[in-house]
């Protein structure tokens, strides 16, 4: 059963619809659906920057990420209104398996955002501070 709310002059009114079923008729997308589509955007995104990823195949149990392809991360991806930050850590944190768990999540009309742990926000500032320090001495490491 899913609540519609419907703005009104006087306010807004509950109307209680099919979960397929919106005002307009049209069909309401499901979870699984959305969470693929916020997936593979991202997925997008990261190539974007020059990044080969890939959506995760979760689906069919061979991987349990969203998006593959960033070594040592883990990501979590959120296509959310309203997201519980702290819950998307969480389930991040749990699946990660010794990679760095992060959230990547955008609102509709907004940017990508990443949000992680402190600690882990460190390790990755002070590797990228060794790095420009070795190019300010011009001792830099050839990939």
């Amino acid at each position: 059963m899913l609540i519609l709310c419907v703005r009104e002059r006087t306010g807004i009114d509950k109307k209680v619809v099919s979960e397929k079923e919106t005002k307009e008729g049209e069909y309401k997308m499901n979870s699984k659906r959305k969470g693929k589509r916020g997936e593979l955007e991202f997925a997008r995104f990261c190539r974007e920057q020059g990044y080969n990823v890939r959506r995760g195949q979760q689906y069919s149990g061979i991987e349990g990420e969203d998006v593959v392809g960033l070594p040592g991360i883990h990501v979590e991806v959120k296509r959310v209104e309203r997201l519980n930050i702290y819950d998307a850590i969480a389930q991040s944190k749990r699946d990660a398996q010794g990679k760095i768990p992060i959230v990547a999540h955008r609102r509709n009309n907004c940017e990508w955002l990443i949000t992680m742990r402190a600690e882990d926000w460190f390790k990755l500032y002070r590797e990228w501070e060794s790095g420009m320090w070795l190019k300010e001495r011009g001792e830099e490491c050839e990939p």
